[in-house]
């Protein structure tokens, strides 16, 4: 594993006139700008479709890409719609507004994206955009097709989760034998978005490549239950005869919340699973490595042990641990997965957070998975902070996205102000007036080989910058929205960053770094 850094971004939060950031022109400023700055990852949160609560960890689809994300600007390059009609659905003050939109961008951006499909529907058969989008949906038609039926079976039932649909669907809830010919064009449209989305962010990804960048995907141990995931395979999960959860997933109290972590996705029936040789995670598993270079495995210690609360609880605080797959699971993927040429294990990042426990190390290690060093969290803790005796096999963050900001962090600690000043400069070689930038410092010297920073970092931005605050829902946590303002990734920035990577032997120049 090459010694290397990279920030920590997602898509959502480039500036854009139409409600969230796209893979249009920011994301190639983006990537332009970690060149510069000598970076060698990109990291990015779940590509996914995302629910009402913005959540990309809580996904209609854990196959399907992210219909917001598409480029309108793009798609006048494609021909497919014109530059007066992006100027009409563009949102007044929209662009460096520092959040996003996403009621608006959907509101803007879905009517264009049908359009978009109707001119492209009009196309001659043999047009080059006719012949790949056949191409896609015969390579893709695994998860495709029952992504797209879903979606068009939410619509029609006035976007009510299955287990209350009635109309087009039998009486379990599946596709009734009319649906296909009556949801003929939504069908059609969903499919559509898919190669769209697919078509830009590989476009994105081959350049990022071509500039030396690896990027870093991320996924979700668990799939919402309102989704196509959960609704075309039942088997796999543990529902009732109604589809209804018997039991969902959290984690107990911890770091984030007093009475745990409810996320409320129903958990895996894993004896289903390993009946079918665990074929589902493999073919997951396998459409995201074929997305991204790296994929980050969120609560892998929940493959180890799982916290299971039963349905209906209000806070995670009456679930109990159940032992998971293990080493079965694992071996499995090992078999099945393509690995990418040149790897001799497994593209995977062990998100080892939480409650760790000696079992769960021994899982990693046994497969060679790198595991997760979050600074923040080290220095709140009392066990010694020694970043240069860090396991080389690992990745070290200041913060996560479910982190506060490093400023927001230093700002917000509950200990008396001269308390957590004396325990920093016992922590840290050096103190300077900017926080984030000493602890960037840290992660940079550390042993680790890799060092991510969330931008929110590089940018030494207070709480208001925050991603996501584990345990809150709703507007008012404003969870999901940061966007930078225009004009913040500066040669100056750019320059700092390089040098650090530089001093701490980093930098790889445009070649990609080896895992």
């Amino acid at each position: 594993m090459d010694r290397a850094s990279g920030v920590l971004l997602h898509p959502t939060s480039f500036p854009s006139r139409f409600g969230t950031g796209d893979l249009g022109h920011e994301a190639y400023q983006f990537v332009d700008w970690l060149a510069a700055a000598g970076q060698s990852y990109w990291q990015v949160l779940p590509l996914n479709p995302v629910d009402a609560g913005y959540s990309p960890y809580q996904s209609p689809s854990s196959f399907a890409g992210n219909p917001l994300l598409i480029s309108l600007e793009k798609l006048v390059e494609e021909e497919l719609l014109t530059p007066e009609e992006l100027d009409q659905a563009a949102i007044a003050g929209a662009y460096g507004s520092g959040s996003a939109s996403f009621e608006l961008a959907f509101e803007r951006k879905m009517p264009l994206l049908h359009r978009a499909a109707e001119r492209f529907h009009h196309l001659h058969e043999d047009h080059e955009l006719q012949v790949a989008f056949r191409s896609f949906c015969s390579a893709q038609a695994g998860w495709l097709d029952q992504m797209a039926l879903f979606e068009a079976l939410k619509s029609a039932n006035a976007g009510r989760p299955w287990t209350t649909w009635t109309h087009l669907v039998d009486r379990w809830h599946y596709a009734g034998p009319e649906a296909m010919t009556v949801l003929q064009e939504p069908i059609f449209v969903a499919k559509f978005q898919q190669f769209i989305f697919f078509r830009q962010w590989n476009e994105l990804r081959a350049y990022a490549r071509n500039k030396g960048i690896l990027i870093i995907g991320d996924v979700p141990i668990y799939v919402a239950h309102d989704s196509a995931d959960v609704w075309s395979n039942r088997r796999f999960f543990q529902l009732n005869e109604a589809g209804q959860a018997l039991q969902v997933a959290g984690v107990p109290p911890d770091y984030f919340s007093a009475t745990g972590q409810l996320w409320n996705n129903p958990v895996y029936d894993w004896r289903a699973l390993e009946e079918d040789e665990y074929r589902w995670w493999a073919r997951r598993l396998q459409a995201v490595m074929e997305a991204v270079d790296l994929v980050r495995l969120d609560h892998f210690r929940g493959f180890e042990a799982y916290w299971s609360v039963p349905a209906g609880h209000l806070t995670a605080e009456q679930g109990t641990w159940v032992t998971g797959p293990g080493h079965r699971l694992f071996d499995a993927l090992r078999r099945q997965l393509k690995v990418p040429s040149g790897m001799t294990r497994l593209p995977i990042i062990a998100e080892d957070l939480g409650t760790i426990t000696a079992q769960v190390d021994e899982l990693r290690l046994s497969f060679g998975l790198p595991g997760m060093k979050v600074l923040q969290f080290m220095i709140a803790e009392n066990d010694p902070f020694q970043p240069q005796e860090f396991p080389p096999e690992s990745i070290c963050y200041t913060g996560t996205h479910d982190n506060d900001t490093t400023v927001g962090w230093f700002q917000s600690h509950v200990e008396p102000f001269n308390d957590r000043m004396d325990r920093l400069r016992q922590r840290l070689e050096h103190m300077s007036e900017d926080i984030a930038w000493d602890l960037i410092a840290v992660a940079w010297k550390s042993r680790s080989n890799i060092a991510i920073v969330p931008l929110q970092d590089l940018l030494s931005l207070p709480a208001a910058a925050r991603m996501n605050t584990p345990g809150t829902f709703g507007a008012s946590a404003r969870n999901w929205i940061w966007q930078y303002a225009p004009g913040v990734l500066t040669k100056d920035l750019a320059d700092r960053l390089q040098q650090l990577t530089v001093a701490n032997h980093r930098f790889l120049g445009d070649r990609p770094p080896q895992f």
